[in-house]
């Protein structure tokens, strides 16, 4: 993306030094674990830790990398407890191959192991790098979720071969219809609607803020893990989290 972006952006949530460490922390943690095959990742520092848990100082960057976690109820984007020890969040596009390998093959075996029994929350990011359809599948995604089908979009929208037949209108439509949105006219008009725009724009702005690009890119309770990774580097990171979660926090 342009790097002309990056002097627009607003500082929303941290102070500035502390922003500033949480930025270059996930930025170099997830150059430094993007898989290598993933041809728009950017290139990583060759002094780059192996791993975010190697970075001195790493606990006060996930600290505010935490923070992003919404916990909101109405998060039609979400599943899990709001209260779930452990969140994941994850930054995507639908016409990523990679995130649709996650999807796939890693994102169900979570939700079974973890999301069943309320240890962690799994948070939708929209962050579409592939231009105009990526964007408009992202605010598809939103829309069916305003009818509480987001999961089943995408499902669809992640299905094997359904990115080779494109995110136009009429094919978004028809992602809806199967994943069983009621009412498509209204479908229609929430994906082109100003809210659609509003919740894209935010997820995007916060990816952008702390580092992330290139796609799939997660925050595990703050902690960097870029990539489809094999399944046991989530189960890793989220047991992990969930033996630090403090039980002050009442999770």
């Amino acid at each position: 993306m342009p790097t002309s972006r990056t002097s627009s952006r607003k500082p929303l949530l941290y102070a500035a030094g502390v922003a500033v460490a949480a930025i270059t922390l996930g930025l170099v943690s997830w150059q430094a674990t993007a898989p290598k095959d993933e041809a728009h990742r950017p290139a990583a520092s060759a002094s780059a830790p192996a791993s975010a848990s190697d970075a001195p100082d790493a606990p006060d960057a996930f600290a505010e990398l935490k923070a992003l976690a919404r916990r909101e109820a109405g998060d039609r984007l979400a599943v899990g407890r709001t209260d779930a020890p452990v969140v994941l969040i994850e930054y995507s596009d639908f016409k990523c191959g990679y995130c649709a390998k996650f999807a796939r093959d890693t994102e169900p075996e979570l939700v079974k192991r973890y999301v069943a029994d309320g240890t962690l929350r799994i948070e939708w990011r929209n962050f579409p790098i592939f231009g105009a359809e990526s964007e408009a599948a992202a605010k598809a995604a939103w829309a069916a979720g305003q009818q509480d089908r987001f999961t089943a979009f995408h499902t669809a929208a992640y299905a094997e071969g359904a990115k080779a037949k494109g995110f136009g209108e009429d094919r978004l439509v028809e992602l809806a219809r199967e994943a069983g949105v009621p009412d498509l006219d209204r479908f229609k008009a929430d994906m082109a609607g100003e809210q659609a725009a509003t919740a894209l724009r935010r997820d995007r702005e916060e990816g952008y803020r702390i580092g992330v690009r290139s796609t799939p890119s997660f925050l595990v309770n703050g902690q960097p893990l870029a990539g489809a990774q094999p399944l046991a580097a989530f189960t890793t990171a989220i047991d992990r989290a969930k033996a630090q979660a403090k039980p002050k926090d009442g999770r």
